[in-house]
């Protein structure tokens, strides 16, 4: 199965299947909740795009050049950009829209819990801490240098830490929308989980077995694509959930509030016209 191919069948079209669902949300009225209207739903799914393209794009070049992962050229255009070929570079943008409108699309049937009106520091503290705690972990496992181990560590110390921030920064917010965000990583993870294996089978593209524990969560998907698919639907499920609440404007630093007031109007103005 060529990598497009892929794309095609278990991407595109679920993509596209949840764009008419929401399309016919809105011919309906059935809006997202007041709480969550903070920005137009299209600015913040294309804003997770770029930054998805941006931070993952070094990252994946070099487990490509260090051989964790590996393409069938048969199966590739051999069209690339660095190590990567363009087709990944599609998959970053596919599953950021994929992953942000169904979390868009279930917002509108899971309300969040209500607000007692408070930002839990204390909490969101506590919560951050335990998560650094994981990364220096997986940096000192990655800088020992065991090669069975080495996938799973560039995962986490890659993931973790824009985590952490949006842990820190709204923690509470994200456990007040804990049903939602649940919802939509483990219907996500395991959709691609599954569609990850079966492209795997058909030598789309390939692990390195020396760069990973071995164990298969079910057949072909070794533990560290899980736990891929797993965190980077954590990353858009947060991002997503961070950036629809109106709450989280009033978190922004002052340096940054102006410039972020005048973007957003011009952008709301601009969904009206």
């Amino acid at each position: 199965m060529k990598y497009f191919g892929f794309l095609a069948r278990f991407v595109v079209i679920p993509l596209l299947a949840i764009r008419l669902l929401l399309w016919w949300d809105k011919q309906k009225d059935r809006q997202l909740p007041e709480t969550m209207q903070n920005w137009p739903e299209n600015d913040v799914l294309l804003a997770h795009v770029v930054v998805a393209v941006t931070y993952t794009t070094p990252w994946d070049n070099y487990l490509v050049a260090s051989d964790v992962w590996s393409y069938d050229p048969d199966l590739v255009t051999g069209w690339t950009i660095g190590w990567v070929p363009i087709e990944e570079y599609s998959f970053f943008v596919l599953q950021s829209l994929m992953t942000g409108s169904w979390l868009q699309y279930l917002a509108r049937r899971i309300p969040a819990d209500p607000s007692d009106g408070k930002s839990h520091p204390v909490a969101r503290a506590i919560a951050t801490g335990t998560l650094s705690l994981v990364w220096l972990w997986s940096m000192r496992s990655m800088i020992s240098g065991a090669p069975d181990k080495s996938y799973r560590d560039l995962i986490l110390t890659w993931a973790l830490p824009p985590i952490m921030l949006q842990v820190g920064f709204g923690g509470d917010i994200l456990w007040r929308n804990r049903r939602l965000i649940a919802t939509s990583i483990l219907t996500s993870t395991t959709y691609l989980g599954v569609t990850d294996s079966l492209a795997i089978e058909s030598g789309t593209w390939r692990i390195n077995p020396a760069k990973t524990i071995e164990h298969e969560v079910i057949p072909n998907l070794p533990f560290e694509e899980l736990l891929f698919f797993f965190l980077t639907n954590v990353l858009l499920s947060f991002g997503v959930t961070l950036v629809q609440t109106k709450e989280s404007e009033k978190r922004l630093p002052a340096i940054v509030r102006a410039p972020y007031y005048r973007l957003k109007a011009r952008r709301l103005n601009k969904s009206k016209e």
